[in-house]
Parts: structure tokens; C-alpha cells; sequence
């Protein structure tokens, strides 16, 4: 039972931090004001109602009976005195009947109030407390017509009622507006600190980020920008470290092509000149490797403008694309453009088609990458992203490559905040799905 209510208020209850506080702090206010509004309602509205009802009944009752036994005279001093003394309009409407159709509200407590004063006094009467702003038309059956009667509503209606809904409603809405400007005021380091992150998360370069707030949120600032220092620290040594072994080999990879090139013995220097240029594609790939890694400004792309100006340069009847209308997202250019085409690469290696589809859905764009080529086994779909890692399968099979490409990929999707994964292709080969959130 409490474990569907705990999640029942889960599923209703906002889930930003700014608008749970805010309830924090409204609901106590509305509460408090609803319990006022209530005891004064029905303890002092109520109350000041009905007795101020009941002393106006009275007059006119008073009234009535004192017309009913004078003659035209008497009748007409007591109309005069009535609208002098108690701004009440009297007018004798004869052989004209009660309405039949009754204007009285259920629901307001005014009518409610003056039906039940009235009901005692009089056998046949009639009121409309709507119809005027500040009147309350009150008929009354007398011999063979009626004895209409004016009243001004605020005998019946007390005007504390205004002032005091005046006041208890502004205090409670500036409460609530200074909590909300205050509220704002400290969340606002969580949410620059959580977009932070964010950025960080996708390898954005984060720039001059200051620690504000509370003194736990400025903790909580401060270890973030040190390890987000370190973190980058340890990124950039290990890529220089990488770069700088690659790049130091190709010195003695080239001083032994020199040599080969001397050499008489040419069925020998073939095969290591073949292992020399392995070599070096292998160290291509590091160096490719380690530069990734360097940092790239972020840019707003439209991912099928890219996806069109890559395949150009392949041959057409290799490369068939389904792209979905106006994908822009937010990345760094070179490095996407360097990871569509590895896998694009990746899959002309192995099979002889591919087909590209783009798509979107709510908060993140997937691209597609198919092939007809034999495919990966499902148990290897994590090994293939782990740098340097080849599968003794049809699909390293007399390839050249030292197993860098869907890493260098992966890498890159995972800085921009998204993943790659796998699955098998329609076109009975390998789909690689990658998934980028906007």
C-alpha cells in the first residue's frame, strides 16, 4: 500500500528541485490561509451575517405590520419615513403577483441567511439578490397585489469580509513571491553545477566555472572543478604521452626503409618493407588516436548536411542514405566527422553496402550504420570497442588495422554524452546505433 503511494506521489509531484521547494514553502502559507479563511467564515462572517439579517427582517416586519393597519396616509408617512431613515424604496404594485420563478442561489450564504429569517415571518414573499449591485429586491404578497421593497444589500452583507480577503490574500502572494525570488536565488548554483557537469560529461570545455551558494553547494562546487582539472589533466598526459611514442618511432621506422632500399637480398626486403608499412599504419592510428583526444569547440551542425558531404566520397552505389529532415545538435564538428567515417569505413571493409538513417526523437538523435558484411558475433558486441581489440573471425580476416576504428568511435560518441551499440542489420550484416542527445 505505501510502497504504490510512494509512487504514486513520485509521478505527480514535479521532479525540478526549484518547484519541490517551492511546495515546501507555498503549501504551509495556503494551508495556514485556508484554516483562517474558514474560522473566520464561519465564526465571525457567519455570525455577523445572520445577526445583521435578522435585525433587517425585523424592520420590515415592523414595517409591514404598520402599514397593513394604517389607512393611504399612514401608509405613505411610513414609506417616507422608512426611505428617509433606512434608505429603504416601498412601492404597492397591485393585482401584480409574486414571480414565479424563484431567483434565489443555494450556494450563497446571503440568500441562505435571508430565506431563513424570512420564512417565518412572512407566508408569501419573493427576493433577488443578483439582479442589482448594491440592492436586494424583496416582494411581499399584500391583499390583491404586492409590496415591493428595496434594501440595500450592505445590511445583509458586512464589508469586513472584503477588506479582510483583500488582506489575506495579498500577505500570502507576496510570501509566496519573496519565496520564489529567494528559492531561484539558491538553486541556481545547483542548476549551474549540474550543467557543468553536463558539458563536461560531453567533453564540452567548460569555462570559467565559479563556485556559488550555500556552503555545501560550494563544497560541492569546488570538488567538482578539481576533479574535473584532474580528469583533464590525465586526458591530455595521456594523449601527449601516446602521441609522443608514435611520433618518436617514425625515426627509426624511417632510417630502416633507407636501409631496405639498399639492400640486394629484394625478396627479403619486400617482406619488411610489407612489416614496415604495417608499422606504420599502426602508428597512424595511435596518432589518430591521441588526437582525438585533444579538445574541439563545440558548434551547432546539421548532422545530414555532414552525412551528404562525407558520402561524396564514396562511390554511390555503395552508399544509400534515409535522412530525416532538420537534425541539428550541438557537437564538435572534426570529431564526429572523424567517427561517421571510421564506422563508414569499418563497414565497406567488411561488406560491399551500407546504408545511413537518421533519426529523431524527443531529447536525442540515433544514426543508423548498416552493412551486408558477415557481421559480429552478439558475444564480442562489447570486446569491438575496446582499443586495440581484434576478433579472430570472417570479420578480421586479412584486414589491415590494429583495432583502434570502433574505439576512436566510441570514444568520441561517449564525450559527446551518448553510446554506441549493436545489433544485427536488415541488410544481414552489422547496424551500429548511435545514439546523441540534444
Amino acid at each position: 500500500m505505501f510502497y504504490g503511494l510512494n509512487n504514486f506521489f513520485k509521478k505527480i509531484l514535479p521532479k525540478r528541485l526549484f518547484y519541490r521547494s517551492l511546495i515546501i514553502v507555498a503549501t504551509p502559507i495556503i494551508l495556514l490561509q485556508i484554516i483562517i479563511t474558514i474560522v473566520f467564515f464561519d465564526s465571525l462572517w457567519i455570525k455577523a451575517n445572520k445577526g445583521m439579517t435578522r435585525s433587517l427582517v425585523g424592520e420590515v416586519q415592523t414595517m409591514f405590520d404598520i402599514y397593513k393597519k394604517g389607512d393611504e396616509n399612514d401608509q405613505q408617512m411610513i414609506v417616507n419615513l422608512y426611505s428617509k431613515n433606512f434608505d429603504f424604496v416601498i412601492s404597492f404594485k397591485e393585482n401584480e403577483f409574486l414571480p414565479a420563478k424563484k431567483a434565489e442561489r443555494w450556494f450563497s450564504p446571503i440568500d441562505r441567511s435571508l430565506r431563513r429569517e424570512l420564512k417565518p415571518a412572512f407566508d408569501s414573499y419573493w427576493f433577488d439578490t443578483t439582479s442589482y449591485k448594491e440592492l436586494v429586491d424583496l416582494r411581499i404578497k399584500y391583499k390583491n397585489g404586492t409590496l415591493q421593497i428595496f434594501l440595500p444589500k450592505n445590511k445583509i452583507s458586512p464589508s469586513s469580509a472584503r477588506i479582510f480577503a483583500l488582506w489575506i490574500t495579498l500577505p500570502g502572494l507576496l510570501l509566496i513571491i519573496i519565496s520564489i525570488v529567494f528559492l531561484k536565488n539558491q538553486t541556481r548554483p545547483i542548476v549551474n553545477l549540474a550543467k557543468a557537469a553536463e558539458k563536461f560529461g560531453k567533453g564540452e570545455f567548460v569555462k570559467e566555472f565559479r563556485p556559488s551558494g550555500a556552503r555545501e553547494i560550494r563544497q560541492a562546487a569546488y570538488e567538482f572543478d578539481r576533479m574535473r582539472k584532474r580528469i583533464s589533466i590525465h586526458l591530455n598526459q595521456r594523449s601527449e604521452m601516446l602521441s609522443g611514442i608514435s611520433h618518436d618511432l617514425r625515426t627509426p621506422l624511417t632510417r630502416l626503409k633507407l636501409q631496405l632500399a639498399l639492400l640486394k637480398q629484394q625478396d627479403i626486403a619486400k617482406k619488411m618493407s610489407d612489416d614496415i608499412e604495417e608499422m606504420e599504419r599502426m602508428l597512424n592510428e595511435y596518432l589518430e588516436f591521441s588526437r582525438i583526444q585533444k579538445k574541439e569547440e563545440t558548434d551547432i551542425v546539421n548532422i545530414n548536411s555532414l552525412i551528404t558531404d562525407i558520402i561524396k566520397k564514396y562511390d554511390r552505389n555503395q552508399v544509400s542514405v534515409n535522412l530525416e529532415e532538420n537534425l541539428k545538435i550541438n557537437v564538435r564538428l572534426n570529431a564526429i566527422k572523424r567517427c561517421l567515417i571510421n564506422l563508414i569505413n569499418n563497414g565497406l571493409a567488411y561488406g560491399k553496402k551500407i546504408k545511413i538513417i537518421t533519426k529523431k526523437t524527443q531529447n536525442k538523435l540515433i544514426i543508423f550504420i548498416d552493412d551486408d558484411g558477415p557481421g559480429i558475433p552478439e558475444k564480442e558486441y562489447q570486446n569491438v570497442l575496446k582499443p586495440f581489440y581484434r576478433i579472430d573471425e570472417s570479420r578480421s580476416q586479412n584486414k589491415s588495422g590494429v583495432g583502434l576504428g570502433l574505439s576512436i568511435a566510441n570514444d568520441i560518441i561517449n564525450s559527446h554524452g551518448g553510446n554506441i551499440s549493436f545489433e544485427k542489420s536488415p541488410l544481414k550484416g552489422l547496424r551500429v546505433k548511435i545514439f546523441l542527445p540534444f
